[in-house]
């Protein structure tokens, strides 16, 4: 099984958890998930899938889109309500402070990850430190906005629609909105609306993964057909790489991790300054991605998937 499930994950599991149960309902070992949500989130989670995981990179890479619930006049630990409480005001901002407030967030901008996150300081996980009460010292990283908006206004909470890049804490945000907002604020939810490519359009429930089985015999274990519909093949991944078909000669140079030279392209997109492109077969079935060499206009399979 090679390409892309893209999972509507529940709030309550990890990503992990949903990856180890993918595992088992589908009997691949190979998948890997393509960006990590708290369990406290919701929505859009992509798996890798077989030769599909040698591309998880690039799938982590683009940039998400999230539907968020701000409970303000609260702050935890942990930045969202499953956290343990740290401070009350029982305050909250006024819609125009709040607007501007939002508004300051959108650009590019460095933001220092929660304590309870996946970073690692020292070779150790923020979080593992955090739940030891360790002091946790995580250094700010780039990170950008393109999109934000304020979707409702209450008394004590807010929803919000965002468009960051790949590594940008939605807690992280909440925690600074509160802090500029002179309220303190924590998340109260959290749903994923798109991953790069991936929308919750496509996404289905894990249960959708199961088995088939035949009420008569509750032992059997049928394969489930409408895995089909719901697998995105590998050559759908990437859709905005331009590709180029490689020739006979050309497939056996990608298998053999050799340049693959012009007189070996049998088509190609205009792939200009472009840093990665995919290279087909005749088919069209994903084959490579490759990196342009300075020397006559060939390519480079970094990644051989043959």
């Amino acid at each position: 099984m090679d390409g892309v499930i893209v999972i509507d994950k529940p709030e309550g599991l990890t990503s992990h958890d949903v990856v180890a149960a993918a595992r088992r309902l589908l009997g691949e070992k190979r998948i890997g998930h393509t960006g990590t949500l708290d369990p406290l989130a919701t929505g859009v989670l992509p798996l890798a899938c077989g030769r599909a995981t040698r591309l998880v990179r690039f799938l982590s890479a683009a940039e998400k889109e999230y539907d968020a619930t701000i409970l303000f006049g609260v702050t935890t630990d942990t930045l969202d309500v499953t956290g343990e409480e740290i401070s009350r005001s029982g305050r909250t901002p006024s819609r125009d402070a709040l607007v501007d407030a939002l508004q300051s967030f959108v650009g590019e901008q460095l933001q220092v990850p929660p304590a309870y996150s996946a970073k690692k300081v020292a070779g150790r996980r923020a979080y593992e430190l955090a739940r030891r009460d360790e002091p946790v010292a995580l250094d700010p990283v780039p990170v950008w906005v393109s999109r934000l908006e304020l979707l409702e206004c209450g008394p004590e909470r807010c929803r919000i629609s965002l468009t960051c890049s790949a590594g940008f804490y939605v807690r992280a945000l909440v925690r600074d909105l509160g802090e500029r907002c002179g309220t303190g604020a924590c998340l109260e939810a959290l749903r994923r609306t798109r991953s790069g490519d991936f929308t919750l359009e496509e996404a289905v429930d894990l249960d959708t993964l199961g088995p088939i089985r035949d009420r008569t015999n509750p032992e059997s274990r049928i394969a489930n057909p409408g895995l089909e519909t719901v697998l995105i093949p590998m050559e759908r991944l990437l859709p905005r790489f331009p590709a180029v078909t490689v020739t006979a000669e050309g497939l056996a140079r990608v298998s053999h991790g050799q340049d693959v030279r012009p007189v070996d392209l049998a088509s190609r997109d205009s792939f200009g300054a472009a840093e990665w492109v995919k290279l087909l077969d005749a088919s069209g079935a994903l084959v490579g991605l490759g990196t342009r060499q300075t020397h006559a206009g060939s390519l480079h399979p970094e990644v051989v998937l043959i």
